[in-house]
């Protein structure tokens, strides 16, 4: 199939890569971009994929969590602009929506939703009504909830990610604590709270890549398997939140700063939403 330079410069976005190293990617995986993306980790590419494939160009997050500090919410309201997304009644509509969402804990977008806010009219119609003021597509894209002994929430400089980390016990060293680890997520991004949450498709995607440069540096076949597996222990202590350095003490995982922060503290759940 036809390879365009707009669907180049995505990957090069996606992934940092180069422009003709994302072009020949793209080839061979016959335009589609998850595969390219294998592809060019195969050739040993260090790529910076976002694994969050949903889209967000412009917009704000919001995370809130109630007084008990025992449950939170991310939304995400997302506009096609910037000059949108930044003006105060568009956070003001945001965090509107946001306080309802946590005082009503819907099940769902839909339920989210239909959900009043103003007179007969729910948050689904005043987005609407938004819409036709402000002549741009803008909505409710994300929709998040944590319940847990504790919730401590983090939303990054600008509204650009929120996070919620769930957390074993509640104090207010906890919460402290909680606070540092969300901003860890928001750092770091994990894609799982440890390595089983971490999804079949991905474990074999890991090996497999793994498999795949040990042949390239010439590894006898018998070891194949053992450096695959040990190239996936590196991907859990990179990309799973409790087996992540501590990015205020990288002599200390972030499970081990927890636990010493509080005896018995571990972290239980996170969310994390981001606009790209």
């Amino acid at each position: 199939m036809a390879i365009t330079a707009q669907d180049v410069k995505k990957l090069r976005d996606m992934t940092g890569s180069g422009m003709m190293d994302c072009k020949k990617a793209l080839a061979e995986a016959d335009g589609d971009f998850e595969k390219a993306i294998e592809v060019l980790r195969k050739r040993g590419e260090k790529v910076a994929a976002k694994r969050d494939d949903r889209d967000a160009n412009e917009g704000a997050v919001i995370a809130k969590i109630n007084d008990a500090k025992d449950y939170g919410i991310i939304i995400r309201l997302s506009s096609e602009t910037d000059f949108v997304s930044k003006n105060e009644d568009f956070i003001a509509f945001a965090n509107k929506v946001a306080d309802i969402a946590l005082a009503n804990k819907p099940a769902d977008m839909d339920a989210l939703f239909a959900l009043p806010m103003e007179g007969d009219l729910t948050i689904q119609d005043k987005v609407t009504e938004m819409v036709g003021k402000i002549n741009e597509k803008i909505n409710v894209t994300a929709y998040e909830q944590v319940e847990a002994p504790l919730v401590a929430e983090y939303i990054h400089a600008g509204n650009r990610a929120g996070v919620l980390v769930g957390l074993s016990k509640s104090s207010d060293a906890a919460y402290d604590a909680g606070r540092d680890v969300a901003m860890q997520v928001a750092a770091m991004k994990p894609i799982a709270l440890d390595k089983d949450g971490v999804d079949a498709k991905t474990i074999a995607t890991e090996i497999e890549i793994g498999k795949d440069l040990a042949r390239q540096e010439g590894k006898p076949e018998a070891m194949i398997e053992k450096i695959a597996m040990g190239k996936l222990n590196k991907f859990y202590k990179e990309n799973t939140l409790v087996n992540q350095m501590f990015v205020k003490d990288n002599k200390k995982t972030v499970a081990q700063y927890l636990k010493e922060s509080e005896k018995g503290l571990a972290a239980t759940s996170f969310k994390h939403v981001t606009l790209v």
